[in-house]
């Protein structure tokens, strides 16, 4: 869609503020599908500033500028905000209370970014948000900023962050502003947890959510993150899996040998660790280690649920090209509800232009597991290690001493570190209810409700410790290259997400 010119602009805001009385009667799909599209052209100037801000949580210092940012961002909207400080950098409350409000609502909202290899991205900076549309030929081009008023639903928005997760923050900002013209008035409180550690797996989140309980107290948790389905339609989210990960090391000589004169004799590490991994699975990627799968089952209720979903396999194997999936699910949905064991990196060596002809000194795997409800973290982390150690390996969780190392034939060092649980909350709770009343009064269809994400979000600290449920409320674009060079934000994705945060500000709870 495209605004053509300023009268136009003042025209819809006209039939806006004709459309919502003061008291902010509940608005139809026109109403807000109209809002979104006034509130987009005039937010994307915020979008552009937040985005500039560098948000590699590894530097404190930029981080504070974020923090800045935000607390000016919110103050300016009538929240009062708090730091809450941890050991590293805070994290930032605000909050706004509204009257008449008997429930209180916490939102969850992700600041900072993954780091950026700015040789690998197509532009001047990661940090410099670029607008692009796609060719005749297929590719991207530039747009300038200056053409903006006159966007396109597919253009995009080059930046780190742009979808995960700054652009839902200025979707948010953008739907406040909204509201207040339109005279809507939440009848919850609204408390707005942000986070500025998310891509370091949030590590001061859980003491500083038992230690503000009280602080942070709420009815019910969203999280504004992720993006829909790949069909691109309204979505929600009823849970996450959780994450632990784990490094595995083996060893070889103590530094490495010539492989002329030392191979066939020196143990090679890297074969040793290969097999070690081979043993944990099956070739159709079952996880072979007793008990992994333990109390989890799909019964006939869930797996109609899991199928509700639309996907289509053919295409997900498309987009992955690959012939054939790993046969932990039958289907998609299914593979998600269960632990993943996935090797995540591996080293030993050197190889391409820098390979020697050497025996290595040892060899590492950094492993993930992905965490059900059904699975104690604990007991899958222990799993493992007494997996290990059937195979031979004097288990440490150190290097080796000298002595260690000429007393045992095979040594393997495993660490590892438990982030957080899994979510997961009922379609039919107040929180998915009402959530799922305000899409489908957003977009005129029933949102696609999907039982559990494949990937992790940090929030059972706030289920567990606040006793809330949680549900998230995707917006952005999937094809987005979160995590990688590129990402992006779809303008379409952008403008929908801020009529997607009108109607749940507008919906009674």
């Amino acid at each position: 869609m495209r605004l053509s010119s300023v009268f136009t602009i003042f025209s819809i805001c006209s039939a806006l503020l004709v459309g919502a009385d003061a008291v902010g009667q509940k608005l139809n799909q026109k109403q807000l599908k109209d809002a979104a599209e006034k509130y987009a052209v005039g937010s994307f100037p915020l979008l552009k500033e937040l985005l500039s801000i560098p948000n590699d949580a590894f530097y404190p210092d930029d981080i504070e500028k974020n923090v800045k940012w935000c607390e000016q961002s919110f103050s300016a909207r009538g929240f009062t905000t708090t730091r809450i400080e941890t050991k590293t950098v805070p994290l930032l409350l605000a909050e706004r209370k509204h009257k008449k409000a008997k429930k209180t609502v916490l939102i969850y909202l992700q600041i900072d970014g993954q780091p950026v290899d700015s040789t690998r991205w197509f532009q001047e900076s990661p940090y410099i948000p670029t607008l692009k549309k796609k060719s005749e030929s297929g590719d991207w081009e530039t747009v300038s900023w200056n053409s903006i008023t006159n966007y396109e639903d597919d253009w995009r928005v080059f930046a780190r962050s742009a979808s995960d997760a700054k652009g839902p923050v200025a979707m948010f900002l953008a739907a406040l502003d909204a509201s207040k013209e339109l005279g809507i008035e939440p009848n919850y409180n609204i408390k707005v947890i942000m986070d500025f550690e998310e891509e370091l797996g949030s590590p001061q989140l859980p003491q500083a959510v038992t230690s503000n309980a009280e602080l942070l107290k709420a009815d019910m948790l969203i999280i504004f993150d992720g993006p829909r389905h790949i069909t691109n339609k309204p979505t929600l989210t009823f849970g996450a899996r959780g994450i632990a990960t784990l490094q595995l090391t083996t060893y070889g000589p103590a530094v490495p040998q010539h492989s002329g004169h030392f191979g066939n004799y020196a143990p090679n590490p890297a074969l040793r660790l290969s097999k070690l991994l081979a043993s944990m699975k099956d070739d159709p990627g079952r996880v072979t280690i007793e008990g992994f799968y333990d109390g989890i089952s799909i019964d006939a209720e869930t797996k109609k649920v899991l199928k509700a979903v639309p996907d289509d396999e053919n295409q997900i194997k498309n987009r992955l090209q690959i012939a054939e999936t790993d046969k932990v699910g039958s289907f998609y949905q299914e593979a998600i509800q269960y632990p993943s064991l996935n090797i995540r990196g591996m080293q030993s060596g050197w190889i391409n232009e820098k390979v020697r002809t050497i025996v290595p000194g040892w060899a590492r795997a950094e492993i993930d597991v992905r965490l059900v409800l059904e699975s104690d973290p604990d007991r899958l982390m222990e799993l493992i290690k007494n997996h290990i150690s059937k195979q031979g390996y004097h288990v440490l969780d150190r290097e080796p001493s000298k002595e260690e190392r000429l007393k045992y034939a095979k040594i393997a060092t495993l660490t590892h570190e438990i982030s957080y649980q899994s979510f997961r909350t009922d379609f039919n709770s107040e929180v998915g209810l009402w959530l799922t009343r305000a899409l489908k009064n957003a977009f005129g269809e029933d949102p696609i409700r999907i039982r559990m994400s494949g990937g992790s979000i940090p929030i059972s600290p706030f289920v567990t410790t606040l006793d809330i449920p949680a549900v998230t409320v995707p917006t952005v674009n999937r094809d987005n290259n979160q995590h990688s060079p590129n990402e992006n934000l779809r303008l379409g994705n952008y403008k929908e997400g801020i009529q997607t945060m009108i109607a749940i500000l507008a919906e009674k709870l």
